[in-house]
């Protein structure tokens, strides 16, 4: 029987973040922007890391991809310890059915870099900017990983 071990990345995100000593790789200045007309999603971020911005857009085959690539293609360059990182499993769930489309939605992502597995989630009443958090923040984690700044 296949057995992986999963590390919840959010949870020793959310115990590092209460350290005073923690200090963040990068950050996002300001929020993502999203378009989505339905054929070729493209998203734009801007990221602050070493004294820099890096403003970047990037299309993919859906908004979560589009997310992800933005994100990859701004932190790749000035975290080349990121580069094997990929997405192997996205769950979005709804918190409240009796409030619609108006809910809160967890979104839960499975990281892997071809050796570790790690997940991260976050909540919003947009999935899109749920999505966003849970990508950062998978990003972050990893880098903090493998610069021995985490947990």
């Amino acid at each position: 029987m296949l057995n992986y071990k999963i590390e919840d990345a959010t949870k020793k995100l959310s115990i590092a973040r209460s350290l005073n000593k923690y200090k963040a790789p990068f950050k996002i200045v300001g929020e993502y922007k999203l378009i989505d007309n339905g054929i070729i999603p493209e998203a734009t971020v801007h990221i602050e890391a070493f004294d820099q911005i890096i403003h970047e857009a990037s299309n993919g085959n859906g908004p979560v991809d589009a997310l992800a690539n933005v994100l990859r293609k701004a932190l790749v360059p000035l975290f080349p310890e990121i580069k094997n990182v990929r997405l192997v499993d996205y769950q979005a769930k709804i918190m409240d059915a009796h409030r619609g489309t108006s809910t809160d939605v967890e979104v839960r992502i499975i990281f892997t870099d071809g050796e570790e597995l790690w997940e991260v989630y976050a909540m919003s009443e947009n999935i899109n900017f749920a999505s966003f958090r849970a990508l950062a923040d998978g990003f972050e984690y990893m880098i903090l990983k493998k610069r021995d700044d985490i947990l």
